[in-house]
């Protein structure tokens, strides 16, 4: 399997440093973190980020609240179809997607891919369809995903990972590809566990929103990334419960699991160096050998 790291989408939020952490303007800047993996049965997307048609059509597909909060930028080349094909590979070859939950700004892009099976755990799908109070009817837009032919819904269950329950075997993926649940966020988020030669990739979702809160022994994040947290989350107690386990499984197993969330640049643009450092070294093997 080749790994690549994706920014589908760009969010620029009022608050600068207050929200990421680095920013020296007025604004910030967040990314949309997914994976597009190549496998013997085809690309497999981790989250799709934006979408085309959110893109093209906003107004319509997308919450005004969060527009505005978020500040969100709408060009192509944050989709995962312009991504793709800036890599030369072609957006008809992605056979699945697995989604760490259904929020506007993960699940965007998935009519881009009609052929592709979705998947995603059960409760998420739940959650998504009733939409109930002000939050849940504006982060879940059921005109992104009401095309969708081919689903797949998950319930947790099976052999644990790091102490993490996990579902294996999703249907039609490789085995070395795991659904993690991590309640908190939304009712049923979860992270991509990813086996590697090296190690194991974990895409942690919004489990967490920024690099410190899980890469030190005691959490720190940004005002601005911890109250849009407090806003978002529908368990607070199972969120925090999760990013203390991601801290102490990063702490104690960092040779084993690399992690990330899915809005940090920072985080994206050190996945995102190694990726392109790594995509040289092959590139440049494959010319000494031929």
């Amino acid at each position: 399997m080749r790994i690549h790291h994706l920014n589908c989408g760009c969010m620029c939020p009022i608050g600068g440093a207050l929200f990421d952490g680095f920013s020296r303007g007025l604004t910030a800047c967040l990314v949309c973190h997914c994976l597009l993996i190549e496998t013997n049965q085809g690309l497999v997307l981790i989250d799709t980020g934006f979408g085309q048609r959110d893109i093209q059509a906003p107004l319509s597909r997308l919450s005004h609240f969060f527009m505005n909060l978020n500040r969100i930028k709408f060009e192509q080349k944050y989709t995962a179809v312009a991504a793709i094909e800036q890599l030369g590979l072609n957006p008809r070859d992605v056979r699945h997607i697995v989604l760490t939950h259904l929020d506007f700004d993960h699940a965007g892009g998935l009519e881009d891919f009609p052929e592709a099976t979705v998947h995603v755990m059960l409760s998420e799908i739940e959650a998504a369809r009733e939409r109930q109070g002000f939050v849940s009817s504006r982060r879940y837009r059921p005109g992104q995903w009401d095309e969708v032919k081919n689903w797949k819904y998950y319930s947790a269950g099976g052999e644990p990972w790091f102490g993490f329950e996990a579902v294996r075997n999703l249907e039609g993926l490789p085995p070395e590809i795991l659904l993690i649940p991590l309640v908190g966020h939304t009712r049923g988020h979860a992270g991509v566990a990813i086996e590697t030669s090296e190690s194991w990739l974990l895409h942690a979702g919004d489990a967490y929103f920024y690099r410190q809160e899980i890469g030190s022994p005691k959490r720190v994040c940004t005002p601005g990334l911890r109250a849009y947290q407090w806003f978002m989350e529908v368990d607070r107690k199972a969120r925090l419960s999760n990013q203390d386990k991601l801290r102490a499984l990063l702490l104690d197993h960092s040779s084993e699991v690399r992690l990330f969330c899915s809005h940090d640049a920072i985080e994206f643009k050190t996945f995102a160096d190694q990726d392109n450092l790594q995509l040289q070294e092959d590139n440049s093997r494959s010319t000494a050998f031929n």
